[in-house]
């Protein structure tokens, strides 16, 4: 299937100060997994979909970053911004029906295929059996995670605040959604709101999550979407994680064709 339409905007600022010292030579999304990277491995599964608009948003160390015919853009300032200021450092490229994805993940070409599928405006992937992932990662499930509560039609009434117990998170939040052309109108009217508040539902713009963002469209009746999954992805946060059995597991069994 060819995705002339499409276009993905992968979010790779970040310096991975978790993942030390495997990041002290290069981006986080560049450290490897059985011999490649992570970033490598998200190209593969895209350009598999026929998908070839693609923009990396680099930072720390971006040189290393490029890729043929990819499209570099950099966020000059990541040392001491997040997630919404990195993607807005590149506002020019969002439009149209646009992916948003993290660099430090790997999914499969179905997971892929599910969100583009989803005829939402703001379609969010969510991994409905996240615990056990999750249990592999960190001896207590509640750590590094979020809360995600879902309505009964499916769409996301609660996202990114920190959980209390189990029964707060309904799914798991990957760090890969889809937007509409009229969802990109949100997202930029959410973050142009913001800024010009000073505010992010009370953080600093600059330090905001994507989750933030989603959560304030939420907040002011917007409709986000979930798309539920139970493929195999991955997540490399820190190197507990990048050693853990389960990355190398689950990086196996994601199949590209």
């Amino acid at each position: 299937m060819v995705n002339k339409n499409l276009k993905v905007i992968i979010l790779a600022a970040g310096e991975g100060t978790r993942l030390r010292p495997y990041t002290l030579d290069r981006p986080k999304c560049m450290v490897e997994i059985d011999g490649v990277s992570l970033i490598d491995r998200q190209l593969e599964v895209l350009k598999s979909e026929g998908i070839d608009d693609i923009v990396i948003i680099g930072g720390y160390k971006s040189e290393m970053l490029k890729r043929g015919d990819i499209k570099l853009k950099v966020n000059a300032r990541y040392f001491e911004t997040n997630m919404v200021w990195t993607l807005f450092s590149a506002e020019e490229e969002l439009e149209g029906d646009v992916i948003v994805s993290y660099g430090d993940i790997v999914y499969s070409k179905n997971i892929l295929k599910a969100l583009i599928k989803s005829k939402a405006d703001i379609a969010v992937t969510i991994d409905k059996k996240w615990e056990g992932y999750w249990r592999e990662r960190n001896e207590n499930p509640l750590d590094d995670a979020e809360t995600l509560k879902l309505r009964k039609d499916g769409t996301i009434s609660e996202i990114g605040q920190k959980p209390s117990s189990l029964e707060e998170i309904e799914g798991q939040y990957m760090g890969l959604m889809k937007f509409s052309s009229e969802g990109v109108r949100q997202i930029k009217s959410a973050f142009h709101s913001a800024l010009e508040s000073g505010k992010l539902l009370g953080k600093e713009v600059e330090n905001s999550y994507m989750t933030d963002l989603l959560q304030f469209i939420v907040s002011i009746g917007g409709k986000v979407a979930s798309v539920q999954i139970d493929e195999d992805w991955v997540e490399v946060d820190t190197v507990e994680d990048l050693h853990a059995p389960i990355t190398l597991e689950r990086v196996k069994r994601i199949r590209v064709i």
